[in-house]
This record gives C-alpha cells, sequence and structure tokens, in this order.
C-alpha cells in the first residue's frame, strides 16, 4: 500500500473504533498477529481481539471517548501518529469509580502496517496525567497532604 493508503486506514480505523465504539472494525483494521508492544493491561490477547477489550473497556468508562489525529509521520511501512484523547469518566476503569471529571490527553503511536493491517504498534499514552485530571491520582508535590 502507498503512504497515503497505510494514513488513511489508521484515520479511519480511528474513527471507526476510538470514536465511533465499532469494536468490530478491529478485525478490518488489525492482523491477526498484531503485536501491541504497550498493552492496555494484563489478561489482553494479542490481535484484533486485544483491541476490542482493551479499547472496549476504555469505552465503557468514558462513553464519549475521542480521538482526534493531529499529525501523522510515514517511514516506510511504519505511521507515527499524534492524537489528542478526551472523555468525560461515567463509567468504571479498572476498579476506579465513575468521578464525572474530564480529560484532555496526548498519545503518540507508532504503528506498523503490512498489507492494509496494522501489525504492530508503540504507544505513548500520557496515563498519569489522566489520572490526574480524573483526580485520583495526587498531582506531583501534593502526595501525602
Amino acid at each position: 500500500m502507498s503512504v497515503e493508503e497505510n494514513k488513511a486506514m489508521l484515520r479511519r480505523m480511528y474513527e471507526e473504533i476510538h470514536n465511533k465504539g465499532n469494536m468490530a472494525a478491529a478485525d478490518e483494521f488489525v492482523a491477526n498477529n498484531f503485536v501491541d508492544h504497550n498493552p492496555p493491561g494484563p489478561g489482553v490477547p494479542p490481535g484484533p481481539e486485544g483491541i476490542k477489550q482493551g479499547l472496549g473497556m476504555f469505552r465503557a468508562a468514558f462513553p464519549d471517548f475521542h480521538a482526534t489525529v493531529e499529525d501523522m509521520i510515514v517511514e516506510g511501512d511504519k505511521v507515527v501518529v499524534r492524537l489528542t484523547i478526551t472523555g468525560t469518566h461515567k463509567g468504571e476503569l479498572m476498579g476506579i469509580a465513575p468521578t464525572g471529571k474530564q480529560f484532555t490527553i496526548g498519545v503518540i503511536d507508532i504503528a506498523r502496517i503490512a498489507q492494509g493491517k496494522m501489525v504492530e504498534r508503540w504507544g505513548q499514552e500520557d496515563m498519569l496525567g489522566m489520572m490526574h485530571q480524573l483526580g485520583v491520582v495526587a498531582p506531583p508535590g501534593q502526595h501525602g497532604r
């Protein structure tokens, strides 16, 4: 696939799975042998099922979960994507009761594409920043107060 086709595929993936919550679309965009080098948690399987479970967990906790693609840079078969993720904490997240608070964080994904599907992902998400915004973790310098 061309550089533009790889970028378009990832944009469609973020729109369908992240923004619309269409978890079945993972089968279209994610290879069966997909490896997430930053899986969302223990026990999450590889391949499209891991995407469905991991993002499904976040969409259950944040029904308005939204990913905005800010930048895409392509080098060979890898696409680097800078995202802004937003949501409102309305459901339980890994044992954390809903806070009703909103968050906005930055994410950097590096995806390797082969034959029109994502086969590997490396990601950096500001999970600590999200937990601060939700009020479940004290900001630096305020522990024990």
